[in-house]
């Protein structure tokens, strides 16, 4: 059994990781258009989530403690459909191994990643309300097995899709005139 402290801190990483889980959720459920807001907000809410799960402690998770309850498929893949409308031509993208020889085809998918997180995320909470330590237990191990990628590769193409979440391509200049000098050594 850990200290008071430690377990303060796994209630607290369990609550972060809860609150973001259910606000991405509910942003999924209330999407109507998959405008610049919304996409800015999927952005910003996929980089706290990240954080909270690397930070949560839980870097170790080695097997999920509970047996996932069998997906609903074909609720899974009407949340795809209706997201792959709503994305429409910001759907899809480039992966490192599309452009092999003279294969060239796109394979990356914003509705496939967004609902890949989506049911993980989901899964979770129906655990959370009974048992939290456990449900972030095994998130933290379905983030390092599957879902953690889907929310890399999104945030990256998410981040190319709104311009206020790409870092600047060179350094901005300050009204003073002031400009960083190159070292050369």
């Amino acid at each position: 059994m850990g200290t008071s402290v430690e377990r303060v801190n796994m209630t607290q990483a369990c609550e972060s990781v809860a609150a973001l889980s259910r606000q991405y959720c509910a942003l999924i459920e209330g999407c109507q258009v998959a405008d610049p807001r919304w996409l800015a907000s999927l952005v910003g809410l996929l980089m706290r989530l990240d954080a909270a799960v690397l930070i949560s402690g839980h870097e170790g998770a080695r097997a999920r403690t509970e047996t996932p309850p069998d997906p609903n498929l074909d609720a899974r893949f009407e949340l795809f459909a209706e997201l792959l409308a709503l994305l429409g031509e910001n759907d899809g993208y480039w992966q490192p191994f599309d452009q092999a020889g003279d294969f060239h085809t796109m394979t990356g998918s914003l509705a496939d990643d967004l609902t890949d997180i989506y049911c993980e995320l989901k899964q979770a909470l129906a655990l959370w309300e009974t048992r939290p330590e456990r449900a972030l237990s095994d998130l933290c191990f379905s983030y390092y097995r599957h879902w953690g990628q889907h929310l890399k590769d999104a945030k990256h193409h998410l981040e190319a899709l709104v311009p206020s979440h790409r870092m600047p391509s060179r350094p901005r200049q300050s009204q003073s005139g002031w400009r960083p000098v190159a070292v050369v050594g």
